[in-house]
């Protein structure tokens, strides 16, 4: 498995970079990511379920910057959007429409008029939505999402399925869905489930595609199988790699036993979109204060929750590291941002390398929900966007500030 930073001379780097010359060249605050890691995961995600028919949809809401959805698209994976700025995003790229998948909640009558023109896949995802295709474009194929009561996720603010789920059309509701269908003469060819995100427990993928699989058999017009996505990674040292063998073999396994009760193979979609890109990304920031107070030891940095907010959004953990001194004397240290706001906190009670003003320290695997979920609160700058290519580094979005925004 390639990761995204190595270790040389007590040195942080990234590719063939060293962390520091990233900063000195490019400055800090700054996302940093690594090609490789990304066309790993998708060739290792594709390799491992084996299944002939096999689509991989990235979820681009992750991280859509251009360059890395190209990258993607180079590499084999289509790509599945929750908005109508990430269709145009996909469509810039060079995605075709047959290869774009639309998955959202409570959209307007507008949006969906738009989607219907764009002629892209929409898993819709309530009966009005149901109602509303129909009454736009009767006699057509449909796909449709299921929340079928299962949900799973690192958080309880990324559990997608259940009945707390603001997600899909419960199974109860089929009898309703049956009566548009035949209504505005409808064909499901789809049906889509997504159960939450940053999942590392096969037994629970398992579970979800074996209700997903027990629900096709009432659908006899079926062309597609959409299991989402939910693939996690570690973050924590002590948490480990989903085994995307085991697991794909398991997929594989029980896709082959279903179609033959089928009858036909049906194409299979996933959709990952942490699983291909949060390892290849770091987040590099410079010390700016060391501030020793009798209680606690803080660690000020360039940066904040403005750039990453996951830790105050999620309680999220991310592992960081003194990427001007990787090994040294270790202390315990608060890790907090720029922003005036009390929780804008990268790491509480953290032992690191001991730091030093100027020293730079990378955030490591940022590269899902870190730059896509940035704002410009407290009208501060968002960073640049580094894509290291081989032993070529370069600009794949410059900073924003508040001028750009006036």
């Amino acid at each position: 498995m390639v990761d995204a930073s190595t270790v040389i001379q007590n040195k942080l780097c990234i590719g063939s970079h060293k962390a520091e010359d990233l900063v000195r060249k490019y400055g800090s605050p700054l996302y940093v990511y690594n090609a490789a890691v990304m066309q790993d995961r998708l060739e290792s995600l594709r390799t491992s379920i084996a299944y002939p028919k096999l689509d991989v949809h990235f979820a681009c809401k992750a991280n859509s910057n251009l360059e890395i959805v190209k990258l993607l698209r180079r590499a084999g994976a289509y790509i599945e959007t929750v908005s109508p700025g990430e269709i145009v995003i996909a469509q810039k790229a060079g995605y075709k429409a047959s290869e774009i998948i639309f998955t959202s909640s409570n959209i307007s009558k507008s949006e969906l008029n738009w989607l219907i023109e764009q002629n892209v896949t929409v898993n819709l995802d309530s009966l009005t939505q149901l109602k509303r295709w129909g009454e736009r474009k009767p006699n057509s194929t449909i796909s449709i999402r299921l929340n079928q009561g299962i949900g799973a996720g690192h958080h309880e603010k990324n559990i997608t399925g259940g009945p707390d789920s603001k997600f899909g059309i419960d199974l109860e509701q089929l009898p309703e869905v049956t009566q548009l269908v035949e209504r505005y003469g409808l064909t499901i060819t789809t049906i889509h489930q997504h159960i939450g995100s940053g999942i590392l427990d096969e037994k629970i993928f398992m579970q979800a595609v074996e209700k997903l699989l027990e629900t096709a058999m009432q659908f006899k017009d079926l062309q597609y199988l959409d299991f989402g996505g939910g693939f996690g990674v570690p973050y924590k040292e002590s948490e480990k790699h989903m085994d995307i063998e085991s697991l794909g073999k398991k997929i594989g396994d029980r896709l082959h036993t279903f179609m033959n009760e089928y009858g036909r193979e049906l194409i299979v979609r996933f959709e990952p979109g942490r699983y291909l890109v949060a390892e290849s990304g770091v987040l590099l920031v410079t010390v700016t204060d060391i501030k020793r107070t009798p209680h606690k030891t803080f660690v000020g940095t360039d940066s904040g929750f403005n750039h990453l907010v996951r830790p105050m959004m999620y309680d999220s953990y991310h592992q960081i590291m003194n990427a001007s001194r990787v090994s040294g004397s270790q202390e315990s240290v608060t890790i907090a941002g720029n922003i005036c706001e009390s929780g804008d906190l990268f790491a509480t009670n953290r032992q690191m390398t001991k730091c030093k003003e100027d020293d730079i320290l990378a955030i490591l695997t940022t590269g899902a929900y870190g730059y896509s979920m940035a704002s410009m609160f407290s009208s501060r700058v968002i960073p640049k966007e580094v894509l290291i290519e081989g032993t070529k580094a370069r600009i794949i979005r410059k900073e924003r500030h508040v001028e750009d925004i006036l």
